[in-house]
């Protein structure tokens, strides 16, 4: 079975070979019909004079049998089909309707909407629709054919019923002896993809939509996580800044006491360690061994002592002499109180 696809606006060849299932007519066959009928309307617009204000008029007007888009007036088929010997009855006719003839016991019809033809046809002993815009031939069931032509008639179609012999062809010479099913309705050209693509947006968007949640998620659980490290991590550095400053503190009070008994490497780790003492406080800074196990607590407060000496000696405009001779007067002053 033959179905020709639309190509371009020529759908009323389509319609035409459709009907007759074969490459009977071409573009350039329904131009020369139409250029034909034009010259014959001119000669006879020219009957009632060549200067007439009507026959001006209507050399100026473009063909009404065809135009540039492909599209080809009722008079271009009737002419086409007449070469075969058949002819267009209007289907909604009173003529036709007083005949009441059943459509199924016809063989035939061409339907037109604005520019559009297409074939309805019987081929063997089932009728289908030949729609050129289709993806392939539509089977019409012969309880819904009535149904179909009546639905097309409420949309604006103008049926036709082709009337005489039409051509042998080998479709129905094949569904004159065996019938045929279809599962799935052909959809119009172009149907799938716009579909396909629809698909893919709403899809697209789905799981667009689901990504970028799933994405806000998971950045709300990597914040949050990592909230928890900066945290823990501030707290390590914390600890390791106390215990590295406790060190040195640690280290620099022991070489103030293995160089000398000078006071300055005691001021320095912020504490006044008196030989041989060990845990007594001397002006509310606990005392302490190198080797003594320090609390968290405690390494804070050592650390905030020699930071506070770091700032006091930084702050005062002697020299470094006159500090030393301040600590001692100082030193001296607290012997004499004790």
């Amino acid at each position: 079975m033959a179905l020709i696809m639309q190509e371009g606006s020529l759908c009323a060849q389509h319609c035409l070979n459709n009907l007759l299932q074969g490459e009977y007519f071409t573009p350039v066959d329904l131009s020369s019909i139409a250029q034909q009928l034009d010259e014959e309307e001119r000669i006879r617009m020219a009957e009632g004079g060549v200067l007439s204000e009507e026959y001006r008029t209507f050399l100026q007007q473009p063909s009404g049998n065809m135009d540039d888009s492909g599209f080809f007036s009722i008079q271009v088929i009737s002419n086409a089909l007449g070469v075969w010997g058949l002819e267009l009855i209007l289907f909604n006719s009173r003529e036709y309707q007083r005949l009441m003839i059943d459509p199924v016991n016809e063989r035939a019809f061409i339907c037109n909407y604005k520019e559009h033809w297409f074939t309805v046809r019987k081929l063997g002993q089932q009728w289908f629709n030949l729609n050129s815009l289709l993806t392939g031939p539509e089977l019409i069931s012969d309880t819904y054919l009535a149904l179909f032509l009546a639905q097309l008639q409420q949309e604006g179609y103008s049926i036709f019923v082709i009337r005489g012999n039409l051509p042998e062809c080998e479709a129905d010479q094949i569904l004159e002896i065996m019938r045929v099913e279809q599962q799935h309705r052909p959809k119009l050209i172009g149907e799938d993809e716009a579909q396909t693509s629809s698909g893919q947006r709403t899809s697209g968007q789905h799981a667009l939509e689901t990504r970028h949640g799933l994405e806000e998620s998971v950045m709300d659980e990597d914040e949050e996580e990592l909230r928890k490290a900066l945290a823990l991590s501030r707290q390590d550095m914390e600890v390791e800044d106390e215990e590295a400053d406790l060190r040195r503190a640690i280290q620099l009070s022991m070489q103030g006491a293995s160089g000398s008994s000078s006071l300055i490497g005691t001021k320095e780790v912020g504490a006044t360690m008196t030989p041989g003492s060990s845990g007594s406080t001397t002006g509310g800074v606990a005392q302490s061994t190198p080797s003594e196990s320090l609390t968290a607590e405690e390494l804070r407060r050592r650390r905030q002592a020699y930071f506070d000496r770091q700032s006091q000696q930084q702050a005062q405009p002697t020299s470094s002499q006159d500090t030393k001779v301040a600590g001692e007067e100082q030193d001296t002053g607290s012997k004499h109180s004790q």
